[in-house]
């Protein structure tokens, strides 16, 4: 079976400048982990495309019309063909207190942003503006393309999936129920994905592509469902006790190793009745009184 307009495919690509040679996109891991292009939160993988809108440059899905799955073929494409020629016109100086609170991030040059919406790319930075430029970063650029289509999908649920992943890349499409009757869908969420941010954005994008690409689809719901967590069991009472006691055993035996002789405990002394001196004064007295009989 070849590719014809509309169909729904996953394709493998890496993407070279012709001028520099140097590669600036793929969707093999290893090919962007060689070139330093490799980035922890990227997804990689075949990108998933419908053939005709415009979800890669207009050459390159031109010259994939008649293409059979798992053939490898070599593209290269002007700028005319490419992301277009590079328009001056597409230049603007920014204040750079602007650019921060619009785009969110510092500027540098070099860096790729968002600039109210747009994609934008930071040229220059200096007394207090930004130079940004509107223009495609490959803009003007000959572009070179070693493509292969990995798979042609006709399920129509797997269509479905691809859609959704497209919209909400964060959680992976097998977490996704999706259940059917007549002309009425039900998209069952995974919990991942209840407090996304713009998850409300997201679903109305996929109900818009859905409606789109599926014709006899109707309504399409979005379903949440949030299942009551098990109760942790409670321990009894005795173990409870225990676990209180515990610590306070284990921090003696830290004071007292068990290796450490134990001192025997010396019987209780008697208390002693402390011998009475005998009283100065009175032997004092009675030889006193010896003395006065002699006499």
């Amino acid at each position: 079976m070849v590719v014809k307009p509309g169909d729904f495919l996953l394709v493998n690509y890496t993407l070279k400048v012709k001028e520099s040679g140097e590669t600036v996109d793929t969707t093999f891991d290893s090919v962007a982990k060689d070139a330093h292009i490799h980035r922890e939160d990227s997804t990689f993988g075949p990108k998933f495309i419908i053939l005709g809108e415009g979800w890669l440059p207009k050459g390159l899905e031109e010259s994939l019309v008649g293409l059979d799955p798992g053939t490898n073929k070599t593209v290269e494409l002007t700028p005319e063909k490419g992301y277009g020629t590079r328009d001056p016109g597409k230049m603007r100086l920014v204040p750079i207190r602007r650019f921060r609170e619009k785009s969110g991030v510092e500027p540098n040059p070099g860096l790729q942003a968002e600039l109210d919406g747009r994609p934008v790319v930071v040229r220059s930075v200096g007394a207090g503006r930004v130079q940004v430029d509107y223009n495609h970063p490959l803009a003007g650029r000959t572009l070179v393309y070693d493509v292969s289509i990995d798979k042609i999908l006709e399920n129509e649920n797997e269509k479905i999936l691809n859609l959704i992943s497209l919209r909400i890349p964060e959680v992976q499409k097998e977490k996704f129920s999706l259940k059917k009757h007549q002309s009425d869908l039900t998209i069952e969420v995974p919990e991942e994905a209840f407090y996304l941010k713009g998850i409300q954005v997201a679903k109305k994008e996929v109900t818009s592509d859905l409606q789109k690409f599926f014709p006899d689809l109707d309504t399409v719901a979005f379903q949440e469902i949030f299942k009551r967590s098990e109760p942790k069991p409670e321990l009894p009472a005795i173990t409870a006790k225990q676990a209180e006691v515990a610590p306070e055993k284990e921090e003696k035996a830290e004071a007292e190793p068990e290796s450490a002789p134990r001192k025997p405990k010396s019987p209780a002394k008697k208390k002693e009745t402390a011998a009475k001196k005998p009283s100065t004064s009175t032997s004092r007295k009675r030889a006193k009184m010896g003395s006065e009989n002699q006499r």
